[in-house]
C-alpha cells in the first residue's frame, strides 16, 4: 500500500514584491493522470503557499519545495563560521532569519542581506563579495556547498551555492524567503529530514527540479521546458500521463509539473528516504535535498 496520495511541487521566488509569476504549483495523484497546476485567479504570493500548506494541503501528500532549506555547516563547522550569533542548528537558522527580516513585507529576506556581520558571509550584486564568502582555503571560487549539493553533483547536475545572490541560477534569495515559511510553518507539517518521516500523513522535503528533469530528459540537461510537446515527452519519459495540451508554458509551470509527476514516481522509494551520507548530525544542520543520493 502507498504511503501517499498526492504529490505537491512548489517552483518558489525569492524576488522582492506581493505576487510573483515565478511561483507555480503543480500536483500529482497517486491513482494517475496527468499532473495539473493548482491555479488561482492571480498570482501566487509566499504567504499564500504558507496558507495552503497549513490550511488547504490534501491528506497524505508528499510536498516538494524547490530551495535551499538550510546553508553550508559541515565544512566549516557552522553556518556563519566566527560570527558569535551562527545558530548551532537548522531550526535556529530559520528563527534566526525569520527575527532578522520581521519587518521585511511579503515574507522578503532584504534586512538579513543587510545586516552587517551576516552579509559578509554572501556575495552580491555588482561586483560586491562578502569577504567570508569563501570556505578558508578554499580552492573553488564558486563558495560553500552542502553535502547533498556534492551530491547533487556527483549526479550530473550543477547546483548554485546558497550564499550566491547573483545571476540567474541564484538560490540565496529563495531560500532565504522560504527559511522564513519553514519557521512559520510551526511544526504545523514536518519538514524531512530535520523531522522525521511520520508514519502517515503530510511532509514537507526540499527538491531541486533539475532532478526530475536528469531523469526525465538526460540528452537536454540543463535546458528550460518552455513548450508542451517537451514536457510532454518528459512526462512519458518517467511514467506519467502526459498534459495532452500544445503550445507554449512558462517554465517555472513545467518545473513544477514536472517534478510533481517526478515524485509521484519516486516518492515511495525507500532508499531515497535513507540517502548515504545523511547523518543525524547534516540532518539537524543542512538538511537534505530528496532525490540526491
Amino acid at each position: 500500500m502507498n504511503r501517499f496520495s498526492h504529490f505537491l511541487a512548489i517552483d518558489w521566488s525569492g524576488a522582492k514584491g506581493a505576487r510573483h509569476k515565478g511561483i507555480a504549483l503543480a500536483i500529482a495523484d497517486a491513482k494517475g493522470g496527468p499532473p495539473r497546476l493548482i491555479d488561482r485567479d492571480r498570482a501566487w504570493s509566499r504567504e499564500d503557499v504558507l496558507a495552503f500548506l497549513r490550511h488547504d494541503l490534501p491528506p497524505d501528500t508528499l510536498a516538494g519545495m524547490d530551495l535551499g532549506m538550510s546553508l553550508p555547516f559541515t565544512d566549516c563547522g557552522a553556518f556563519f563560521p566566527g560570527w558569535k550569533r551562527s545558530p548551532p542548528d537548522l531550526k535556529s537558522l530559520w528563527s534566526l532569519i525569520d527575527t532578522l527580516c520581521a519587518g521585511d513585507p511579503h515574507l522578503e529576506a532584504g534586512s538579513a542581506l543587510r545586516h552587517p556581520e551576516v552579509a559578509r558571509y554572501f556575495r552580491h550584486g555588482r561586483g560586491e563579495e562578502g569577504d567570508l564568502f569563501h570556505a578558508p582555503d578554499a580552492a573553488s571560487r564558486e563558495g560553500r556547498f552542502r553535502l547533498a549539493e556534492h551530491t547533487q553533483r556527483a549526479m550530473g547536475c550543477r547546483p548554485v551555492s546558497n550564499f550566491n545572490l547573483v545571476g540567474a541560477a541564484q538560490v540565496g534569495k529563495s531560500s532565504l524567503t522560504g527559511m522564513r515559511l519553514l519557521h512559520r510553518l510551526d511544526g504545523a507539517l514536518p519538514v524531512w529530514p530535520v523531522d522525521p518521516l511520520p508514519r502517515a500523513g503530510s511532509v514537507l522535503v526540499e527538491i531541486y527540479t533539475a532532478l526530475a528533469s536528469l531523469e526525465a530528459l538526460p540528452a537536454h540537461r540543463g535546458r528550460k521546458i518552455r513548450d508542451f510537446s517537451l514536457l510532454d515527452e518528459a512526462l512519458r519519459a518517467i511514467g506519467s500521463d502526459p498534459t495532452g495540451k500544445t503550445g507554449t508554458v512558462d517554465d517555472h509551470s513545467s518545473d513544477a509539473l514536472l517534478t510533481a509527476a517526478w515524485l509521484r514516481n519516486v516518492g515511495e522509494d525507500g532508499a531515497l528516504w535513507t540517502p548515504r551520507g545523511l547523518t543525524r548530525q547534516i540532518a539537524r544542520t543542512e538538511g537534505w535535498t530528496f532525490g540526491a543520493r
